[in-house]
């Protein structure tokens, strides 16, 4: 393990924490946003985790943020998985400015100044993001103007810069995506409140429809050809920080089921097993050892994946030509496998409880 990716003088100190893990079944209950997490968390300076130390951040690299989000993941799983949102852009410009390029820059500078970035790329019909789009971009002076309808936009009620993707079809034989970030007070798109998921109410992730917004040549990170060619460092880096993140949390919530479960074992008496409780039962004692493999070989994935994601990514300018694909097959592989690890552990634990 990196040494960056301990997580000795976390942020998360253990008292925000147990406050989080308090607060999350009410905001689940009432359908509200993690309002005081947020501010706790941005008052602490952990949305500038990753923001390199040179713009003012924290300089925390890939392994670090996902095990700090599994931390967070255990107490309030929708707060780290909102949070996360804005971290895969912070990550990713991060990446970009380890490997040479200053495009995203600004991004770092923006963060360090309290802007939250957010995700706009769930798109109802669209089964391969960011590589291909259902929202149209039409090229105009100065910019673009974007038409489509974004689903998943946790953070919704705080970030001040929707980054999103579009398509310019504009050269059927060439279509290109666009990769944007929409400024708040920008014109031309609303919100629908239309989030109502359960254990995920706090994300907020509402829907936000683009009715012609116009977004500045300024605010246009990159152009890229439609498909699989479109394939730079800077979409690979979102596969890369958002799989990676995500199974972290999803490992953190096993964290946490495991635990209840061993709490849930070890105070279960019985009047038929001859040492008086269930947790000397072999088939309870097999069906947790089982939970607890699964969890370590999902940690094992994600560990390694990160860290030569972070290792790796100085160099990217001198790449193979297969590298980028290396790492992209394998971002979905680690998070496919250690989401189902994570799942079956879950699904393990609410089995012990329930008996």
């Amino acid at each position: 393990m990196r040494p960056d990716s301990n997580t000795n003088g976390s942020m998360l100190t253990d008292d925000m924490l147990a406050r989080f893990g308090d607060r999350a079944p009410g905001y689940d209950r009432e359908n509200a946003f993690f309002h005081e997490d947020f501010e706790e968390l941005k008052h602490a300076g952990y949305l500038t985790l990753c923001v390199p130390e040179e713009f003012g951040g924290r300089g925390a690299l890939l392994p670090r943020v996902a095990a700090e989000q599994r931390r967070l993941a255990y107490h309030a799983p929708a707060t780290a998985l909102a949070t996360n949102m804005h971290f895969y852009w912070t990550g990713v410009a991060a990446d970009l400015h380890r490997a040479g390029d200053t495009t995203c820059d600004w991004m770092l500078e923006e963060a360090v100044k309290g802007a939250v970035f957010a995700a706009g790329h769930g798109e109802r019909g669209n089964d391969l993001p960011l590589l291909l789009s259902s929202s149209s971009a039409e090229r105009v002076d100065g910019g673009y103007r974007v038409t489509g309808h974004k689903s998943f936009g946790s953070l919704t009620p705080v970030w001040t810069r929707l980054g999103l993707h579009a398509m310019d079809a504009s050269d059927p034989e060439a279509p290109k995506i666009i990769h944007a970030f929409m400024k708040r007070d920008s014109d031309g798109y609303r919100i629908e409140e239309s989030w109502d998921a359960l254990g995920m109410r706090a994300t907020r992730s509402d829907d936000t429809i683009l009715e012609g917004v116009f977004i500045p040549d300024e605010d246009v990170a990159f152009v890229v050809p439609a498909g699989a060619g479109g394939m730079n460092l800077f979409v690979l880096g979102i596969f890369a920080w958002a799989e990676t993140t995500f199974s972290s949390i999803y490992l953190g919530i096993a964290d946490r089921a495991r635990d209840i479960a061993a709490e849930q074992l070890a105070s279960k008496s019985s009047m038929a097993i001859g040492s008086g409780a269930y947790k000397y039962h072999p088939e309870f004692q097999h069906a947790f050892a089982e939970l607890v493999m699964d969890i370590d070989g999902g940690t094992a994935l994600v560990a390694r994946f990160a860290d030569e994601w972070a290792d790796e990514v100085p160099d990217a300018a001198s790449w193979e030509p297969e590298t980028p694909f290396k790492f992209a097959w394998r971002s979905v592989s680690m998070k496919h496998q250690a989401t189902n690890a994570a799942y079956r552990a879950v699904d393990r634990a609410i089995d012990l409880e329930a008996c």
